[in-house]
């Protein structure tokens, strides 16, 4: 009996040019030549839970909870120690704050015993750790440590990227990959910095400021309509 021939379409790669990526590289930094992770935080410890609490919330409404969260815990071991329904008191106001606090305790715990309380700086490490995935571990490798261990994809880095023709992806694991391959390591870090700098200020979901971004004679607007010449 043959075998029917699968009617699924696969997703074409984009191709991308290495002096496209050169001129989006180049044009970020020349805009946004000083960024930083703008959650707050004064340690590795304090930067990993503010990216725990950060998932599906903003850095501000994260920052409003952290000076209270750091001041009752201040180390790994007291927060390992914490009861779930002190900690769901303090963060409550964020999103998911139930299964946040059961992570920020299980991370805790797991820094405490398997790391003597010191936050560990490979991404083999960190992933292992309760409620850190991928994502925190870049920001946590990248912003702290200095160590360019991937490509941080949030909501902005991935609409963008996808928006500036950089990957046809929609995945953030395929997303990351693609970026890794495309930019100069010395990239990894800041890449994300800039491209969310850009999204809070310009590139703005569903409302971009396209004649306004610094990005517009490069960026072929993946997905967007043309825009209007009239003047």
């Amino acid at each position: 009996m043959p075998v029917k021939k699968s009617t699924v379409k696969r997703r074409r790669k984009r191709r991308v040019s290495p002096e496209h990526v050169t001129a989006v590289v180049d044009q970020l930094q020349e805009n946004y030549p000083h960024v930083e992770c703008e959650l707050i935080h004064h340690n590795a410890y304090e930067l990993l839970v503010a990216t725990i609490l950060s998932a599906q919330c903003t850095d501000a409404r994260v920052n409003q909870v952290t000076p209270k969260l750091f001041k009752k815990y201040p180390d790994p071991f007291l927060l390992s120690k914490a009861k779930q329904a002190d900690v769901e008191k303090i963060i409550h106001s964020l999103g998911f704050f139930r299964a946040k606090a059961t992570n920020l305790i299980g991370m805790a715990k797991g820094v405490v015993e398997q790391h003597a309380g010191v936050i560990p700086e490979t991404l083999s490490d960190l992933t292992a750790l309760p409620g850190v995935g991928r994502k925190t571990a870049n920001v946590v490798l990248g912003t702290w440590f200095g160590i360019p261990s991937g490509v941080v994809v949030d909501t902005h880095v991935r609409r963008i990227s996808q928006l500036l023709g950089l990957t046809s992806e929609v995945t953030p694991e395929k997303i990351e990959q693609d970026l890794m391959q495309r930019l100069p390591e010395e990239e990894w870090i800041n890449f994300s910095h800039r491209l969310i700098r850009l999204g809070r200020q310009t590139c703005i979901a569903r409302r971009p400021k396209c004649e306004e971004c610094p990005m517009l004679t490069i960026c072929p607007r993946v997905g967007l309509p043309v825009l209007s010449t009239k003047s």
